[in-house]
């Protein structure tokens, strides 16, 4: 296949792929409001019947399905450059800067954009919302083309290949320990589910009453994805102090007073955010789920660094 076939057909691809996760995302953020579907249909009546008061707009199939396809032809197109900007960057690298320009400028355009065109929708939704919505899009569409071109990986990442994977993987565990934590807790109090739930309500809609709290899945899903990508980036900073520790292995107080730092944190943001969730809370069961956590990540660590943890221990001794 020659290289203007590919980078249209995988420049289509990525951004269905962006322009599905956006709409995902925006499925479970109107789902936990109990209105399913109104992101998609306010923004259609903004762009096709010109109205401006979120309040007065009707959810219809119609008005669904045109917004979708709007939003899907716009992600393609967007795909298409920068599917061409990394196929010409496989015969020069510089390029690759210009595909984070391009996504830089497509989260800010995109924004702005909406912000002028129909502000009140901007009001309603949350402008944190779309970047987030946005941002996953583009780490979508960036995954898409890591594995069709693997050697933009390479290029890009170079001797940062190890941490970015070490971080995403030991992140991803510690969200999974502490995930599986509470989910034995809430089953064991015969609340399933309780915990991200209520975490979700109190972060994301403003709850202060948790008898009034109302489980469902949409909130678990949403506080589980913001809970994840906490995990990621925590890992990812992790990854890069274990990686310079290789070097010089007293860097490793650094990277063990990080996770003595991420204990102190969480307590810190619940106690500034709802101070009363300790008391629906227990404050152990916090401690023992990041405790965890933190064991499985280090164990994950501990595997692959082997010689720079007996370097370390060596040189206390």
């Amino acid at each position: 296949m020659d290289s203007r076939s590919r980078y249209l057909r995988d420049g289509v691809i990525a951004g269905l792929i962006g322009a599905a996760i956006v709409a995902a995302w925006f499925l479970i953020y109107d789902a936990a409001r109990g209105q399913p579907l109104r992101t998609p249909a306010m923004l259609g009546a903004a762009a096709f019947q010109g109205m401006r008061d979120p309040s007065a707009v009707i959810i219809t199939p119609g008005l669904v399905a045109q917004y979708t396809v709007l939003h899907g032809v716009v992600f393609a197109l967007f795909g298409i450059l920068i599917a061409y900007l990394i196929v010409s960057a496989q015969s020069q690298p510089s390029r690759l800067l210009l595909v984070f320009i391009a996504l830089m400028s497509f989260e800010v355009a995109f924004l702005a954009v909406l912000t002028w065109w129909a502000h009140p929708v901007v009001t309603a939704l949350g402008w944190w919302t779309i970047l987030v919505a946005n941002a996953l899009a583009a780490g979508g569409m960036l995954v898409y083309f890591f594995v069709g071109y693997r050697s933009l990986g390479r290029t890009l990442l170079g001797p940062w290949t190890r941490i970015a994977r070490e971080g995403l993987v030991s992140g991803l565990l510690g969200a999974a320990a502490v995930a599986v934590w509470f989910l034995l807790y809430d089953i064991a109090a015969g609340v399933p589910f309780r915990t991200p739930a209520l975490l979700d309500a109190v972060m994301f809609h403003g709850l202060r009453d948790p008898s009034a709290l109302v489980i469902s899945l949409p909130r678990v899903v949403e506080y589980t994805a913001v809970h994840g990508m906490a995990f990621v980036l925590f890992g990812w900073i992790a990854a890069a102090l274990l990686a310079l520790a290789d070097r010089e292995p007293r860097v490793l107080f650094a990277f063990i007073m990080l996770f003595c730092c991420f204990e102190v944190f969480t307590f810190a943001m619940i106690l500034t955010l709802a101070h009363w969730l300790l008391e629906t809370i227990a404050w152990w069961t916090i401690l023992a789920g990041n405790l965890l956590a933190a064991g499985v990540m280090l164990a994950y660590f501990m595997r692959g660094h082997q010689v720079t943890w007996r370097e370390f221990l060596h040189a206390e001794q």
